[in-house]
């Protein structure tokens, strides 16, 4: 005779169904992208099985070591010693040379910005088009040796962590989803990591390639390389309130005139005359509000500047030798293309009049049509270049003389335009 499950255990396992999906028929969340918003996204994690079905990584650990002793790369190795619970990190570049000298287990690799030095890797953003593009920061790999990790830790942003070859376990503590109890989030002070100092996983599971954990920000997780496996971490970009309030105070103190100034007019005689009293805080008040952005446009224009520059490790550069602007007008009319720098960010917002396209800091004026497609466009062919209006053709060049496109000449001859 069976025992019939406790009312706990049958809550366990619906909370447990609550956050795990089987997405090989509606990959890759297994749900629309409009229900994976409304009851997920910031809200709590998914397990989505099958998020990329039969998945066949683009990279190999040999290319992820190889950037990894690159200059301009962003790459750490982080090593765990378990015996004394002890962690090493180390910054690149690396030498080829540290890579065979490790052991077969207990460490890890990380190398940031994969999106942007590798074309297939920047190709599976293509799968989270129900985001905006903005908000996607990069793409970090991680190679893990068996049993590597970097810790049990909290991130302050959404992450998409896509299994991409052998298996991991993760265990991750969905404590707030569940309606319990505020997780611990003390850290330890004897590592250079932020390791939490507690980690009470509420559930566990071994991701194999094709599967993707989804946490929102603040979940604490800890992921441990059952084999030799790559994972894909797609990240969100969430400046802090730190961050926006300190570049939108250094634009707004740019921008201010030397003649806004605190000011007095109508001041009585103090009672005393080292006191700040309260009539003189509320004139610094009035004094900072005289900086404040009223026009939505201004505001606009310095958000859409500081998320298309926001962590940017590389800087697009210009072409040394550029040609003139009649030669590339005929270049791409005869075939060539120019190419989006792979650093370069941009996006672009409606305006009072038209819109705003925003690139790497820089805004540009030009109609809706135009702004949207730029924004959009990884490549500009003969064929969209004519469809854009004037302001759309001129942000081109001005985009390209700034770096932000370089010009594709393989296909056609180069010497017919001269």
């Amino acid at each position: 005779m069976s025992v019939p499950p406790s009312t706990s255990a049958v809550a366990l396992r619906e909370n447990q169904t609550m956050i795990e999906i089987d997405a090989r028929k509606h990959f890759p969340l297994g749900m629309s992208p409009a229900a994976f918003l409304r009851d997920y996204w910031q809200k709590k994690p998914l397990l989505i099985r099958n998020a990329f079905p039969d998945f066949v990584s683009p990279l190999e650990p040999e290319d992820l070591a190889g950037l990894a002793c690159e200059d301009g790369v962003l790459a750490r190795l982080i090593e765990h010693d378990q015996a004394n619970d002890a962690w090493r990190v180390r910054h690149g570049p690396f030498a080829e040379s540290d890579f065979p000298a490790l052991p077969d287990h207990d460490w890890t690799l990380l190398v940031q910005d994969m999106d942007k030095w590798d074309t297939d890797i920047r190709d599976l953003l293509e799968q989270f088009t129900f985001l905006p593009r903005w908000r996607i920061d990069d793409v970090m790999a991680s190679f893990a040796a068996r049993g590597g990790s970097v810790g049990a830790h909290v991130d302050q942003y959404d992450v998409f962590l896509l299994q991409a070859q052998g298996q991991r376990h993760w265990q991750i503590d969905a404590s707030v989803a569940l309606g319990r109890r505020e997780p611990t989030l003390e850290f330890r002070d004897d590592v250079e990591l932020k390791l939490l100092r507690e980690f009470n996983p509420t559930h566990d599971w071994v991701l194999q390639p094709g599967d993707m954990l989804y946490l929102p920000p603040g979940v604490p997780h800890h992921g441990v390389a059952v084999d030799a496996c790559l994972t894909f971490s797609v990240g969100m970009r969430a400046p802090s309130a730190s961050e926006l309030l300190g570049d939108f105070v250094d634009t707004l103190a740019a921008d201010a005139p030397d003649s806004l100034r605190f000011t007095d007019p109508g001041l009585t005689s103090p009672r005393d005359p080292f006191e700040i009293d309260a009539n003189a805080m509320t004139r610094v008040v009035e004094a900072l509000n005289l900086l404040r952005m009223n026009d939505p446009d201004q505001l606009g224009d310095w958000f859409g500047s500081f998320i298309t520059t926001y962590r940017t490790a590389v800087e697009p550069a210009a072409d040394e030798d550029a040609r003139a602007r009649i030669e590339i007008e005929w270049d791409l009319a005869h075939g060539a293309e120019l190419l989006r720098h792979p650093w370069s960010r941009m996006a672009w917002r409606k305006a009072a009049k038209d819109a705003r396209l925003y690139a790497g800091g820089h805004v540009y004026a030009m109609g809706v049509r135009d702004a949207r497609a730029l924004a959009a466009a990884n490549a500009i062919d003969g064929t969209l270049y004519d469809r854009l209006g004037p302001r759309g053709r001129d942000a081109v060049f001005a985009l390209l003389e700034a770096g932000h496109y370089r010009l594709q000449l393989d296909d056609i001859d180069e010497g017919e335009s001269e």
